[in-house]
């Protein structure tokens, strides 16, 4: 992660005026099957148990936000139709504010099948992220800043998200820093990013990978049982090791939950160091449960 400072009308902030967390990117129908092990190729087999889940990585994070009590709103696209249906009424259930969603009107809903494995605690995903067009710039400059305290993206569409971030660091630059709106990018950095990049651990991918962000940000760099490492504005090193459940149960959003509860934690003014902790001992409860519920 680099996390730094960076028509319609908002709803009213949270609980107490509190502002709340605002999740840019993807949401999507997720069909779950959960098997005794993955399958063969070209056989048949029986599913332990099927189920419909409200999916994509800034939609999980928003899931993860609202059921560690923060209050939180999603922005991504959706087209009308039964997916969207099950979707919006499942962001409602969830008390996730869905008022910056932009309808399209033409695409359809991405779909991902994941097939999670109960021997080993495995997703696999195959996506069909459709034609459906991503949100704008111009739908972002419908957002009323000041009722955010932290925006995260996930890394999409990254011309228009440029230019939403840009908005930030000018909104910023008008008022004083307590009243600044803080920022980060997904993927934090993701064990996959970094190995894609030629680094072997956290450390290391921190290391070669600082001085391609502004100065001021933190990077936070996920290992899966490794744990996850982050080096702050002023280059200091932290580390937390993981925090495994007795018994691999779904990885399936992990990642998205890590994000989640960092963000929740440094925007709660929690040091780095407990955050990472607090990323990663939420990341572990989740891996020990199906779906989401029971992380706390």
């Amino acid at each position: 992660m680099a996390a730094g400072a960076a028509g319609r009308r908002d709803p009213e902030p949270g609980p107490a005026g509190e502002k709340r967390i605002l999740c840019v990117g993807l949401v999507c129908l997720d069909i779950i099957s959960v098997v005794e092990a993955y399958p063969a190729e070209d056989s048949d087999t029986r599913c332990v148990s099927q189920r419909w889940q409200r999916g994509g990585n800034a939609s999980n994070s928003c899931t993860v936000l609202a059921l560690l009590g923060a209050p939180c709103a999603f922005m991504g696209s959706l087209a009308p139709g039964l997916a969207a249906d099950f979707i919006a009424a499942d962001f409602q259930r969830r008390g996730v504010d869905v008022s910056h969603v932009a309808w399209q009107p033409r695409g359809d809903v991405p779909c991902a099948c994941c097939v999670v494995s109960a021997a080993s605690g495995s997703r696999t995903i195959v996506l069909y992220d459709t034609n459906l067009p991503e949100v704008t710039a111009r739908d972002f400059e419908r957002v009323d800043l000041s009722q955010y305290k932290w925006i995260h993206w996930e890394a999409r569409n990254a011309a228009e998200q440029a230019a939403m971030m840009r908005r930030v660091e000018r909104h910023n630059r008008a008022r004083p820093p307590a009243e600044w709106v803080r920022t980060s990018v997904e993927v934090f950095i993701s064990k996959d990013v970094a190995q894609h990049f030629g680094y072997r651990s956290a450390p290391e991918a921190l290391q070669g990978l600082r001085s391609r962000v502004q100065p001021g940000a933190t990077l936070i760099c996920a290992w899966a049982e490794a744990g996850a490492d982050a080096v702050g504005p002023g280059g200091e090193l932290v580390h937390s090791d993981a925090f495994p459940p007795e018994t691999l149960v779904d990885t399936l959003g992990a990642g998205d939950t890590f994000n989640a509860a960092v963000i929740f934690a440094l925007s709660a003014g929690r040091s780095l160091q407990d955050a990472l902790t607090f990323g990663c001992q939420i990341a572990g409860r989740k891996c020990g449960i199906q779906g989401f519920d029971g992380i706390v």
